[in-house]
């Protein structure tokens, strides 16, 4: 962009106010973080931070390429913190300077069909969102329209995702054709081949790059699952109950263990043994303060999608205990045997 001269800023209104010559001439901002690595703070010590993890898998691909004996296709994966330096950090988690980031570069022989990977990708990606709690009415895809795509992508959709505020990108998957392997091979003087055994010849590979910000799938899982309805109290009257639908995939805690009354030592003594069991395999709760229905909504709100109740049936009959599921509400009697099998089925 070339600036502007100041008669011709005169004439441009503010969007803000509509009031003409209160804008400044266009001015090139940097979105890399600057920052200088040791002793001496000159150029020779200039740095920057990441503003994506994804080239630090480009850098390592050869060594993985040498020291993994791997082939076509395959992927590289990392997490962790990417710095932006947003001009006008704002909408909360979607323009912020630091984030936490998700991303895999899948690659692919440079004449695999890269619109079939491309799109297997895009539905594995949303399977897995839909896997996790995500209701499938709240997402969607959008299509980067030719003109609006970098100039290295072939193709380029997001998964979209209907928060309470409005729908925001939530995950991007790119097909980059073989751009990012290309420019560290002509930056570095280094040849970014793989050897093809098939047809034995070398050639630089070509990407599909599944990319998301592991805030906003936190947020949108938390704004999934946050509800509030109506229960009954140990009196049968109605009450406000808050609860938190989480995927028993991902709640933090998968299961509660709860002694009917904590004065009655047989009782406890069952749950704790039940509950040192569990803890082998499983992220499990303890608790026996207060009243059932409110240990209960204790664990409704933190997103427990199971209670287990140790009662007097339990000890002086046939050993089974009280399941309650959390979004239901509904208790079935069942046994440890079957207590294990549900957990593995539901959690894996």
């Amino acid at each position: 962009m070339t600036e502007a001269q100041p008669d011709e800023i005169a004439l441009i209104p503010s969007p803000a106010t509509g009031e003409p010559g209160s804008l400044t001439p266009p001015r090139a901002f940097n979105m890399m973080f600057e920052t200088y690595v040791g002793a001496l703070r000159d150029d020779s010590a200039k740095s920057y931070l990441r503003p994506e993890t994804a080239q630090g898998m480009f850098v390592d691909f050869k060594n993985v390429v040498d020291t993994g004996r791997v082939r076509l296709p395959f992927g590289i994966a990392q997490i962790g913190k990417s710095f932006r330096n947003e001009i006008t950090p704002r909408n909360f988690i979607f323009r912020s300077r630091e984030f936490e980031q998700m991303e895999m570069e899948y690659f692919i022989h440079e004449d695999a069909d890269w619109a079939k990977c491309h799109q297997e990708w895009i539905d594995w990606c949303r399977s897995w969102l839909i896997s996790i709690g995500l209701p499938e009415s709240h997402l969607s895809l959008y299509a980067h329209p030719k003109e609006k795509l970098a100039f290295y992508s072939k193709g380029t959709v997001d998964i979209m995702f209907k928060y309470p505020f409005g729908v925001q990108e939530l995950w991007g998957i790119a097909a980059r054709g073989n751009y990012d392997l290309g420019q560290h091979a002509a930056a570095s003087g280094k040849p970014q081949e793989i050897f093809d055994e098939a047809t034995k010849k070398k050639f630089v590979p070509h990407v599909i790059e599944p990319a998301v910000g592991v805030d906003r799938i936190f947020l949108a899982v938390l704004c999934a699952g946050y509800v509030e309805d109506e229960a009954p109290d140990e009196k049968g009257k109605l009450e406000k109950r808050t609860v938190l639908r989480l995927s028993p995939r991902i709640a933090p805690l998968k299961v509660a263990v709860l002694p009917l009354l904590k004065n009655k030592e047989a009782l406890v003594a069952r749950a704790k043994e039940l509950y040192a069991k569990l803890k082998r395999r499983y992220a499990v709760f303890y608790d026996e303060a207060g009243a059932i229905g409110r240990r209960y909504r204790r664990q409704d709100e933190i997103g427990t999608p199971w209670c287990v109740t140790i009662d007097f049936e339990t000890i002086e009959k046939d050993g089974t205990f009280t399941l309650r599921e959390r979004d239901s509400m509904t208790q079935k009697r069942i046994n440890e045997a079957e207590l294990f099998a549900l957990l593995e089925e539901q959690v894996y």
